[in-house]
């Protein structure tokens, strides 16, 4: 399958009373995600640190939410995976902070509809991971080979670092996804203008999906600010500035758009520029970090 339909999640963060209230509402989204055709639906970063409001003791802490997230994440895995299978859909997860020993790390999980995951951890933190969350980095680099195709994540701040996803693009990757979780309109398009890029350099789509809305009982999530996109190279065949699609800012829905990763094979073969053949031309082109193909067919 090369053609398909993406959901990219403008995914609202809110003060949920029950795990029930998370579990429908969660259902309620990826029902109308099949409802549209939906083959891929892409899920922000933390957009299931609202869970953290089931725990009254811990949802103001900072700190100590983390436990309480890490320690439902198989639960919430279960219900992603129950979905997925049950609609026949691939689903990007929000991210979560997963245990480790010795701490935590922000962590993606893709679910396939024949009941596969594939796991992709943030590997570059923000200020506010390292020096206020004590979020780690983990690894490895991940490309996941699915029905769909060929498959990369780069969560929020990783998407701003090009060799990632320069790495996702030698091992073959043709669509790149980019959860996303920032407070300001400066962070919104740090992480859009990285999509972009990606999208330019690796002659691939690129898909964006943030969180939305105010969060107060949350200083991990308080202030979301965002709008779902997806892009690709600006190039024949693809609009020109590259915007596939775009959300309304802000705005708590779902943005449907349709993919032809045939195009992407075309581009990279005879497009009108040839940016990820030359990558290597470039003064300096370093060594790229390895990846590891994970088959979730």
């Amino acid at each position: 399958m090369t053609r398909f339909t993406i959901a990219a999640a403008q995914y609202p963060i809110e003060q949920l009373e029950s795990w029930s209230a998370y579990e429908a509402k969660l259902t309620r989204w990826i029902e109308e995600a099949a409802r549209g055709g939906v083959s891929l639906a892409v899920f922000p970063e933390y957009g299931a640190m609202e869970l953290a409001a089931l725990d009254a003791t811990t949802m103001g802490h900072l700190s100590a939410c983390l436990g309480t997230l890490a320690g439902r994440l198989s639960d919430i895995d279960a219900l992603h995976q129950d979905l997925a299978v049950k609609h026949g859909m691939h689903v990007l997860a929000a991210s979560v902070p997963a245990a480790i020993p010795g701490g935590f790390v922000n962590r993606a999980r893709l679910f396939a509809p024949g009941g596969k995951v594939g796991v992709q951890d943030k590997l570059v933190m923000t200020r506010f991971e390292r020096e206020e969350w004590f979020i780690s980095a983990s690894g490895p680099l991940r490309l996941f080979e699915t029905s769909l195709g060929k498959i990369g994540i780069n969560i929020c701040y990783d998407s701003e670092f090009p060799l990632l996803a320069r790495a996702q693009v030698e091992a073959g990757m043709e669509l790149l996804l980019v959860p996303s979780c920032t407070d300001s309109e400066h962070g919104y398009w740090r992480v859009r203008l990285g999509a972009q890029a990606r999208a330019l350099e690796g002659q691939c789509y690129a898909v964006q999906s943030p969180t939305v809305g105010s969060a107060d009982w949350n200083p991990a999530v308080d202030v979301n600010r965002g709008a779902a996109g997806v892009f690709g190279p600006p190039d024949r065949g693809m609009p020109a500035n590259g915007v596939v699609a775009l959300g309304e800012m802000d705005k708590g829905q779902w943005l449907f758009a349709d993919v032809d990763l045939a195009k992407v094979a075309e581009l990279r073969a005879d497009g009108g520029v040839l940016n990820a053949r030359h990558w290597a031309e470039q003064p300096g082109a370093v060594r790229l970090p390895p990846v590891e193909v994970v088959d979730l067919r």
